[in-house]
């Protein structure tokens, strides 16, 4: 798989690779991790994967419905089965999903909210919290290769956001994760002043 934004790529050949004398095949998307990436870094071929298998699974929902079984039951069903798979890397890829797969995905949550007739979590809701606990952990590891991306300001209340000069770059992890964490400064400035003075020293 090839990764090239440069406009003028149409014009440019590429080397194939070559292994044992025979050339490596070169394809425009591949799974990794149960996660689908594409040459161009768009979600869509990972998000119809993921809507045709949370909606597989929704039809064992309905069959408990039809049994009657209990609403925390169902519940707990739709969390293991549907919202794993729905979630599954999420932190990965959803902040650069388009705001129509981000539609997409969230009508399958309100047709299980239909179905158990209760309120489930919102996927933007997840991603956040998600971000939110990951970057965390980052920041209190001081062995992690990216902990010192998160740099405080003076202030030491707040990190300082990088720059990006692309749509892709700004809603990548990182970028996120930095304005995640300015938005619960006041938490955060409490829970990891230790974590702050020992990048603060780097």
């Amino acid at each position: 798989m090839v990764w090239d934004y440069r406009r003028q790529q149409q014009n440019y050949s590429y080397t194939p690779l070559m292994i044992s004398g025979q050339p490596v095949e070169r394809v425009t998307s591949f799974k990794y991790l149960g996660v689908h990436i594409t040459e161009d870094l768009t979600w869509t071929v990972n998000t119809q994967y993921v809507l045709k298998k949370s909606r597989q699974r929704l039809y064992f929902l309905r069959q408990l419905r039809k049994f009657k079984v209990s609403t925390s039951i169902m519940k707990a069903f739709y969390t293991s089965a549907v919202e794993s798979v729905l979630t599954g890397s999420i932190i990965t890829w959803y902040g650069n999903s388009t705001v129509r797969d981000c539609s997409t995905l969230q009508r399958v949550v309100r047709s299980a909210e239909r179905t158990i007739r209760t309120q489930l979590p919102a996927l933007q809701d997840i991603y956040s919290r998600r971000v939110l606990l990951r970057a965390q952990k980052i920041l209190k590891d001081s062995s992690h290769p990216n902990n010192g991306l998160f740099l405080p300001l003076k202030s030491r209340r707040r990190l300082c956001s990088h720059k990006a000069r692309t749509e892709r770059l700004r809603r990548s992890f990182y970028p996120q994760a930095i304005r995640t964490l300015n938005s619960h400064y006041t938490d955060f400035a409490h829970i990891h002043s230790s974590a702050l003075s020992n990048i603060s020293q780097l």
